[in-house]
């Protein structure tokens, strides 16, 4: 685009983007979006007993945790035990075909456990992994 001023001398319009705002822009999004995922992931707070035989989860499953106080919550949303099997067997998927993990704290006592191994069975699911934690090589267990 091109345009003559008072002088009669004919200039030419800068079109040019400049694209260091939009850089720094990018990198601030991608530095916030580094941070803030893992918050994201973290999920309830348990600390699941140690194990030496440990199968890396390679796949998003459905995950029942308790916590230290016994509190139940089906994928990080809190949940009243009675619901649980009602929860679990409206997922649409076919029990049968389902898995599901089922972390507990190493504190829990076992007759919550218990009581939530049961209300998943109740809803059809058999196969159930129980997460933990391999046992670090070079230290002793401490029992």
């Amino acid at each position: 685009m091109a345009f003559t001023n008072k002088a009669g001398h004919t200039q030419t319009a800068l079109a040019e983007i400049n694209i260091t705002p939009l850089v720094d822009v990018v990198l601030v999004l991608l530095v916030i979006f580094m941070l803030t995922a893992p918050v994201l992931q973290s999920g309830i707070e348990v600390a699941v007993p140690k194990t030496k035989t440990v199968k890396e989860i390679t796949e998003q499953r459905m995950v029942v945790t308790i916590n230290r106080d016994s509190e139940v919550f089906l994928q990080d949303k809190p949940i009243n035990l009675n619901d649980l099997t009602s929860q679990l067997a409206s997922s649409g998927k076919d029990p049968a075909h389902q898995t599901i993990y089922v972390e507990a704290d190493e504190k829990v006592p076992f007759g919550a456990f218990a009581s939530v191994m049961d209300a998943v069975k109740q809803a059809g699911i058999t196969n159930i992994s129980i997460v933990t934690q391999p046992i670090q090589k070079g230290r002793a267990a401490s029992r």
